[in-house]
């Protein structure tokens, strides 16, 4: 099967997902909501593994590393500055001046399933364990964030079908960052390839590290901590386990 292959239907199999979880907080809210602080640690660790297990060993392959650590770092500068700029963060619902921070996450959603785009279809061209991995891995992050992004748009003041209408709009520009990587994969250039793989495991790390983690710290009850740390070594297991099935 051709990558491209791989990548749209990894593409649109994300968005669906993300779809139905949101579906499903309209159907149930309270139990997920409960469920988000298990969904998040799941989500933090198989992040963190599909970066430092996957794309980035398959990445040094293809380039140096004083070519691949400035593209991982590159990646995490990328995710830092568009936060910074549309003042959007991950399971953030509530903030003081709510209804222009509702079509802010709208944006900053966006250009954040545009980045996943570009993370599945550039971890595809390195090979196809890589990118099943890193589409395990967007998914996992991909329901919770989904869910609190939609919380937002009902919160902002947006009827409950307006916001899934505008939030898997937002989840579609998948497509448009799968298909520029597309663009590099006729260079047929290895160095491009390692960069992408590169730039994709640092947008990862920064995901996990700067939003997912910090959410995480957050709970101090017992059985949830212990919970969390079981879902984000779940999350991490999963993903070296693709890897080694599909290897």
């Amino acid at each position: 099967m051709e990558p491209q292959v791989y990548i749209f239907v990894s593409v649109a199999v994300v968005s669906a997902i993300s779809l139905v979880g949101v579906l499903a907080l309209a159907l149930n809210k309270h139990l997920l909501h409960r469920a988000m602080v298990v969904l998040v640690s799941f989500a933090a660790g198989s992040l963190l593994a599909a970066a430092f297990l996957d794309l980035i060993p398959e990445a040094a392959e293809l380039v140096d590393l004083d070519v691949l650590m400035p593209a991982a770092l590159a990646g995490i500068v990328t995710f830092f500055i568009i936060e910074r700029i549309l003042h959007w963060h991950h399971f953030h619902a509530e903030e003081n001046d709510i209804h222009p921070f509702t079509y802010l996450n709208l944006i900053g959603d966006g250009l954040h399933n545009f980045m996943d785009g570009i993370a599945i279809a550039a971890s595809y061209l390195v090979s196809v364990p890589v990118g099943i991995a890193t589409t395990i891995a967007v998914i996992a992050h991909e329901i919770p964030q989904e869910i609190s992004d939609f919380s937002v748009l009902v919160y902002g003041g947006l009827g409950r079908k307006k916001a899934l209408l505008f939030n898997f709009g937002s989840a579609l520009t998948a497509f448009f960052g799968a298909a520029i990587v597309l663009v590099f994969q006729n260079m047929e250039n290895s160095a491009v390839l390692g960069q992408l793989a590169g730039f994709a495991a640092g947008g990862l790390i920064y995901i996990a590290t700067a939003d997912l983690v910090p959410e995480i710290h957050k709970e101090h009850r017992l059985k949830k901590v212990l919970a969390q740390m079981v879902a984000f070594g779940l999350g991490i297991a999963l993903i070296w386990f693709i890897i080694g099935t599909f290897e």
